[in-house]
């Protein structure tokens, strides 16, 4: 199942579940029952708690965001490194040349296609992918330069290779859910107080009501579902993608 089908379907679920409570709430509220009766301390009270909840997922949101955007300058960081590694190795001898380019293009295929996929599994990098690029490392370390032009793009290369690797190390970081388990308790500890806050204000069942009520709820269902698909960098949804290792690094 999508996950946008699966946002959409918790999104009419919570407004069916809070439309239903105000409609069984609206039956037992005898004909003489006054709403303006509603006593100012409670609507202050609602109105506080709602602003601080906002501040609260407005932060989250933020982090997440933020995470998210950290991620894909790694990836960026690392296609950048790999594509400067081929582009320096132009003047080695032509064997060399070749078998570290060919190495870099082997390593970024496995990246793209299978090691996106077993990081959003498993949150963690693949043993492989290491594998693959220790040996971009170990072709490039190996090299004993002869010319000068050689030695000249030797330690540069050598820099590059690093740069990749410490790039790779910080996609690693990013591959998991980095929101604590407290947050969420919290996040969603908020969401039923707010929206449980709404039956306080004496709701009539007005299609005007009625249409607050639910859009109100399912707006809270949306912020927590984009929270948590924004705290998966390398999930799906809005996640990073690895179109860019390809078009930088394979030229595709």
């Amino acid at each position: 199942m999508s996950q946008w089908v699966a946002l959409v379907i918790a999104m009419v679920a919570v407004c069916a579940v809070v439309l239903s409570v105000v409609v069984l709430m609206q039956r037992r509220i005898a004909e003489d029952d006054d709403p303006s009766e509603t006593p100012d301390v409670i609507e202050y009270m609602v109105m506080m708690i709602g602003v601080v909840y906002a501040i609260v997922l407005g932060l989250a949101i933020a982090g997440v965001w933020e995470g998210r955007g950290s991620a894909q300058a790694d990836v960026l960081a690392e296609a950048q490194a790999l594509h400067e590694v081929k582009s320096r190795v132009q003047v080695y001898p032509a064997d060399v040349r070749d078998k570290v380019r060919s190495d870099v293009d082997a390593y970024v295929v496995f990246v793209a296609d299978h090691e996106w996929p077993y990081m959003r599994k498993h949150g963690e990098l693949s043993p492989q992918g290491t594998a693959l690029l220790n040996q971009v490392r170990t072709d490039v370390t190996q090299f004993d330069p002869r010319s000068d032009l050689a030695a000249q793009a030797y330690q540069p290369v050598v820099d590059e290779v690093a740069a990749a690797d410490q790039a790779r190390a910080s996609r690693g970081q990013n591959a998991g859910a980095t929101m604590p388990g407290m947050v969420w308790f919290g996040l969603i500890t908020g969401a039923l107080v707010t929206v449980g806050l709404i039956f306080t204000l004496q709701i009539r069942r007005s299609p005007r009501e009625l249409l607050l009520a639910g859009l109100f709820s399912a707006l809270i269902a949306f912020l927590l579902f984009l929270i948590w698909d924004l705290d998966a960098p390398f999930g799906s949804g809005l996640a990073v993608s690895a179109d860019v290792l390809r078009d930088i690094v394979l030229g595709t």
